[in-house]
């Protein structure tokens, strides 16, 4: 009798901690979305508008979009045969990255 009153004390205490962490996990994912601070506006534009956006711009062989919080997204591409990164700002006017 001892013995299952151990192990449901175990049981317990280990659902007690699973439990803590999973709630501890929520508030932090919920606080956050794809990184982004939690109220960030993130906005609807794709990797394959700003890639439109960018040919449209003269860039070509443009790859490794990623979109920042703030809406920008960077890659790298070719511009006058030259290997840039590049960045379109939520205005749409792709650059190279740096200017």
């Amino acid at each position: 009798m001892i013995e299952h009153w151990r192990f449901g004390t175990v049981a317990v205490a280990f659902s007690a901690l699973v439990a803590s962490s999973a709630i501890a996990f929520s508030a932090d994912a919920a606080s956050t979305h794809n990184g982004c601070a939690a109220g960030a506006r993130v906005d609807g534009s794709t990797a394959m508008s700003a890639k439109k956006k960018m040919h449209a711009a003269g860039f070509s062989h443009i790859n490794g979009l990623k979109k920042g919080c703030d809406n920008y997204w960077h890659g790298k591409a070719v511009k006058d045969g030259v290997a840039t990164r590049v960045v379109l700002p939520p205005d749409g006017s792709a650059m190279p990255e740096g200017n």
